[in-house]
């Protein structure tokens, strides 16, 4: 289930590149027009609702991965033993962990068929400078939920984590790396996250 939602995040984030004035704008207001012009672009785009994997990745990579603070959403995955990584460690860790996701997202771009976006609320997230915008993604046999959790730590907002259905993805990631992290440490975790890309990227 979470993996057929959380490309839908991708899909409300990824024009987001394009547009500096979003990027100093309100959090909500940022999210709701990229909204609706990704969806525009994913329903256009006869490549991606072909399926096209080399073409979903380029788009993710070069208007999505921009805009998400990538190191926090890592940091915050791996956890404690993130302290204790190597700079060449946490580069390794970073990059592997953006190919999986990229993969994942990519997997139900072509599921978008006549969806669209409602923000529902904005909350401040307490003792801190993130806050939390809801939305629903409609068009489907029952409303999705999503929840951004953004922070801005300099001039423009940054997504550092995501709620599917009341599923966050570092924490759900933080259990899944728990268990390599546990048997192998760090190296341990870098080798899971190697063989698992290259196991999708041999099913294309």
């Amino acid at each position: 289930m979470l993996k057929k939602l959380l490309p839908t995040f991708s899909l409300l984030l990824a024009l987001v590149a394009g547009g500096p004035a979003w990027a100093t704008g309100t959090p909500d207001a940022l999210v709701r027009q990229i909204s609706t012009d990704v969806l525009n672009t994913a329903k256009a785009d006869k490549a991606i609702q072909a399926g096209d994997i080399n073409r979903i990745v380029a788009m993710v990579e070069e208007k999505v991965m921009p805009h998400v603070n990538f190191e926090v959403v890592t940091r915050s995955a791996v956890g404690p033993q993130w302290r204790g990584a190597t700079p060449e460690q946490r580069s390794k860790l970073q990059a592997e962990f953006k190919i999986l996701l990229v993969r994942v997202y990519s997997g139900a771009l072509t599921e978008l068929k006549d969806h669209t976006v409602e923000i529902t609320k904005t909350l401040p997230v307490a003792g801190s400078s993130q806050v939390v915008v809801q939305s629903e993604v409609r068009g489907g046999s029952e409303p999705i939920k999503l929840d951004y959790r953004l922070d801005k730590p300099a001039d423009a907002w940054k997504i550092i984590d995501v709620n599917v259905g009341g599923l966050w993805l570092v924490q759900n990631y933080r259990s899944q790396f728990a268990t390599e992290l546990n048997k192998g440490g760090i190296d341990g975790l870098i080798n899971a996250l190697v063989e698992r890309n290259k196991t999708a990227a041999a099913k294309g």
